[in-house]
């Protein structure tokens, strides 16, 4: 719309403009984006789809920010962006562009705490801890920019951040006091001076950021964290090809990856280990994964091959898997494929759950058995169709919907007859 010729124009309040737009980038490429953290002038390579908050939390290892509801509700991951509070999960990275963000690691330090850090403390506002880092960076945000509407009706001022641990008085007694302390203005963030920003590996540790312009250093070998696995998958296929052409693919790490949907061998180091590149559609969310296979076991008169697996998207995701396979004859003269996998997940594919996690996990493996039959009958596999690797989440999603629909139906039967015994 445009506005009316009598429509005065607003006035310049001095807020940050938007970058020009840049050259178009497509979904499975990344951007560099340059910002400023807690004092810290960082770039790093994202996707265009990946949100402020993940960055934060998977790429600089700042995890004070946390997520919640990942739609703009809860107020959760409220950051400070140029000085007003901002849902980090609402902001693409690659707005961010030339923007100061402060986290609430950079509102103070255990050395040196904001008032707000020391208040909520005293009044005992901290609670569960979850909803903690959002209080305190919106309350941040009330008392700097707007004192009045603390003044006047803090309760409402605060509803931004949802919490389910109390009836927020200890949060509501934390910002009084301090509003009360400082009546001329809250004091500036005491955490924010440039520092060495560490992003997160798979496994939890900490790994130095990526230098503008310079390649991630690549996986030599593969790590696998400890804790139990996301999901532990078995799957037992019956094989039409003899066991030893199916021992010949297992043991042909080129051919192996090809019957894997979406995957492919990028180089081989050595006869051990083997860099690849895998990419798995669940929905409407595309990943890309790059990493190692490393063997760690090879029984030629067992037919059992075991190795190791670790990959990384570009968005922050990681996948690692302890996988063994094992080709069994059977009497029929074909083979027996089992494939056992414990999978540990991070970063956003985490957020799929267990569940889901384990059946598309399950249908990879379905296809993968499919992939190997073939290639022991021809010598080769033919290309997945999109459409086939579409179908797993889909596939997956449904076939948990009937389930839980099946679940449900049994225990309102089994109500029924309880009622009807009596």
């Amino acid at each position: 719309m445009t506005a009316a010729p009598d429509t005065p124009a607003r006035p310049d309040t001095g807020a940050r403009r938007l970058p020009a737009p840049v050259a178009r980038v497509a979904a499975h490429e990344t951007a560099a984006v340059t910002f400023t953290v807690n004092g810290t002038e960082t770039t790093v390579e994202v996707p265009p789809r990946a949100h402020l908050g993940d960055v934060l939390r998977e790429r600089l290892g700042l995890t004070g920010t946390h997520l919640g509801c990942e739609h703009g509700v809860c107020g959760m991951c409220t950051v400070l962006l140029d000085g007003e509070a901002a849902r980090a999960c609402l902001l693409f990275a690659v707005q961010c562009e030339g923007a100061e963000i402060v986290t609430v690691e950079g509102l103070g330090s255990p050395d040196d705490q904001h008032p707000l850090q020391q208040a909520f403390s005293a009044h005992h506002a901290l609670q569960c801890g979850f909803c903690t880092p959002g209080m305190l960076m919106s309350s941040y945000d009330l008392l700097a920019n707007a004192p009045e509407e603390a003044a006047e009706n803090l309760p409402e001022a605060m509803s931004g951040v949802l919490c389910r641990c109390t009836g927020y008085r200890g949060i509501l007694a934390a910002v009084s006091d301090v509003a009360g302390t400082y009546p001329d203005g809250v004091p500036e963030p005491r955490g924010c001076a440039p520092r060495m920003l560490v992003g997160r590996t798979s496994s939890g540790a900490g790994q130095a950021p990526e230098d503008a312009g310079t390649a991630a250093p690549q996986l030599t070998e593969v790590r696998l964290p400890s804790g139990p696995p996301s999901a532990v998958v078995d799957v037992t296929s019956p094989l039409t090809s003899p066991v030893d052409r199916v021992w010949g693919v297992l043991t042909d790490f080129d051919l192996l990856a090809r019957c894997l949907p979406g995957a492919r061998l990028v180089e081989s180091l050595d006869e051990d280990r083997h860099r690849g590149r895998a990419t798995v559609a669940l929905g409407p969310v595309k990943l890309s994964f790059e990493g190692l296979a490393q063997v760690v076991e090879r029984d030629p008169d067992a037919h059992r091959l075991r190795f190791h697996g670790q990959g990384k998207d570009t968005g922050g995701s990681a996948t690692s898997a302890d996988v063994v396979l094992v080709a069994s004859p059977t009497p029929d003269g074909g083979t027996e494929l089992t494939a056992h996998a414990d999978v540990h997940l991070s970063g956003r594919v985490a957020q799929f759950g267990r569940a889901l996690a384990g059946d598309v996990s399950r249908r990879l493996f379905e296809q993968f058995a499919a992939g190997v039959d073939e290639a022991a009958e021809t010598g080769s596999v033919s290309e997945v169709t999109l459409g086939r690797r579409l179908g797993l989440a889909a596939g997956a999603a449904r076939d948990a919907a009937v389930g839980a629909v099946r679940r449900t139906a049994q225990r309102l039967r089994a109500r029924v007859r309880r009622r009807g015994d009596r």
